[in-house]
């Protein structure tokens, strides 16, 4: 694969994560990350989400919500969408403080607030190494079966871009004209720079 992608939603626990882990079996390189101030995963009612730190590791979350529930934790996903991050890396990771990862071609977001946060964040960075990047946003909505059909979408357009050209730069309209048209999904994206 020629270029490098990272995976953006919210927390890093579903759509971030399932693309992730599709992409990373495919043989791409790629990284996952989120943009809110703590990971937020459902609880027993909507008023009550279990809340962590990013870096706190995938297999201790699993482990606090066996104990906690279950039932519960197995009935609504989480348990199984836990146990394959945790097969994928260590821990939920925050795209703000992601700069020691290095810079990345090609950036994907599943929602338009998260894109807006990393196309800022991407705007207040010190361009340094004046390398361009593409931010793309694919709105998936936030349940383990839109996040599966997202991931795949991802895979495709991946796949589209990594046989497009040498660069991106030269064919992206017509690469995202085409998978517009194909899955009838609008995408918005921007380019950035390091």
């Amino acid at each position: 694969m020629k270029f490098r992608y990272a995976m953006v939603c919210s927390s890093n626990q579903n759509r971030s994560m399932e693309a992730h882990a599709l992409l990373k079996r495919n043989g791409f390189d790629v990284c996952s990350y989120g943009t809110g101030a703590h990971v937020k995963l459902p609880g027993p009612s909507i008023r009550e989400p279990n809340i962590y730190e990013f870096g706190t590791p995938y297999k201790h979350m699993f482990e606090e919500l066996r104990r906690k529930d279950p039932e519960l934790y197995k009935r609504n996903g989480i348990l199984p969408m836990l146990k394959r991050n945790s097969a994928v890396k260590l821990a939920p990771q925050r795209w703000q403080d992601n700069a020691a990862d290095g810079s990345f071609d090609v950036v994907f977001s599943f929602e338009e607030k998260v894109f807006d946060m990393v196309v800022e964040d991407l705007h207040n960075r010190d361009h340094v190494l004046l390398k361009t990047v593409l931010v793309i946003n694919l709105e998936v909505k936030d349940n383990h079966e839109e996040a599966a059909a997202g991931a795949r979408l991802t895979l495709d357009l991946c796949q589209a871009i990594e046989d497009a050209a040498e660069s991106w730069e030269e064919s992206i309209d017509e690469v995202i004209a085409a998978f517009e048209a194909k899955h009838r999904r609008k995408l918005l994206y921007s380019i950035s720079f390091y």
